[in-house]
């Protein structure tokens, strides 16, 4: 085990840098000057030309990437030209607010896509299994923003149930919290469960004709027993695989879904730096989203050893 995560660290380094150069090869291809954005109004060269220095931006590429990456392993990800702030600081007021609505998203998803699709696949034929495939198909086929709107609409204006927009963090007041961000995550959630529906229903069909199922099965053991203790167990890698990957992408910014529900979130933060072409929030945003990334993928790589322990003796 210890062996596996070894490996599995000393890949993570070298695709960190990897990305890194990426990230910032990929951003001197914006168009405009950096320099005339910082200047703002000015147009000064003297002041430009001061900017310059300030900055690098007058030494060549590879020296600039440099200085910027012993920033960013120092923890300096550089200051915003728009809110005059450290980058650092705006993703940890961010990154918090995208995490528990990301998190409240995927249990959602789980809590709903995992039961309906070993239903659908255990009752095969039926009117469950139908009733199950068509809440995934609405589910996929629901536009976000639209199921957004309609969710303000009756839980907002008609009932006067939860609040129609804003964000109330978890240390200030969680009941207001969670009654500010049950909507948006139930949004979030519900395009995700329908998607690990369809994925867990294909992998307990395959499962249940697998031989171990039927042996378990002539043994005498109970429906419930062979369903979950031996299909649903071994049925649970690709699921992992797809929730990391969706967790991922939830924390990378739902950006509509917060545009919304006014949340302030990742989404809202990477895109208002694309616009006002921030170039430090923009890299410091996706650096930090591809580590989000790389280590769910990590993490999910430890969980599939706890769910099944046959792919321990391979690690």
């Amino acid at each position: 085990m210890l062996n596996f995560l070894a490996r599995r660290i000393a890949q993570i380094v070298p695709t960190l840098f990897f990305v890194s150069v990426l990230i910032f090869s990929l951003q001197q291809l914006l168009p405009g000057d950096p320099a005339l954005v910082m200047a703002g109004e000015e147009r000064d060269p003297a002041v430009i030309e001061q900017i310059r220095r300030q900055h690098r931006l007058d030494q060549p590429i590879p020296v600039q990437y440099v200085y910027w990456l012993k920033g960013v392993l120092s923890g300096d990800f550089g200051e915003s030209l728009r809110n005059k702030m450290p980058v650092r600081e705006l993703i940890a007021q961010k990154l918090p607010v995208t995490l528990q609505l990301g998190s409240m998203a995927i249990l959602i998803a789980f809590f709903i896509g995992i039961p309906a699709g070993i239903v659908s696949a255990v009752k095969k034929g039926t009117a469950w299994d139908y009733g199950a495939n068509l809440f995934a198909l609405w589910g996929i086929s629901t536009p976000n923003f639209w199921l957004g709107i309609l969710l303000i609409f009756l839980f907002s204006i008609k009932l006067g149930w939860l609040p129609a927009s804003g964000y109330v963090p978890l240390t200030e007041d969680w009941r207001a919290s969670l009654a500010a961000t049950i909507m948006p995550a139930f949004v979030l959630g519900n395009a995700i469960s329908a998607i690990l529906m369809r994925h867990t229903r294909s992998a307990m069909l395959q499962v249940l004709e697998s031989d171990y199922v039927r042996t378990a099965r002539a043994k005498g053991l109970s429906e419930r027993v062979v369903i979950l203790k031996h299909a649903m167990r071994n049925a649970l890698t690709p699921i992992i695989t797809l929730g990391a990957l969706e967790l991922g992408t939830l924390l990378s910014g739902a950006v509509l879904t917060e545009q919304i529900f006014s949340i302030p979130g990742f989404g809202k933060l990477i895109v208002d730096a694309v616009f006002n072409r921030d170039y430090a929030v923009v890299q410091g945003v996706v650096l930090v989203t591809a580590t989000v990334y790389i280590t769910l993928n990590l993490v999910a790589d430890v969980a599939y050893i706890f769910v099944n322990p046959r792919l321990r003796a391979r690690r």
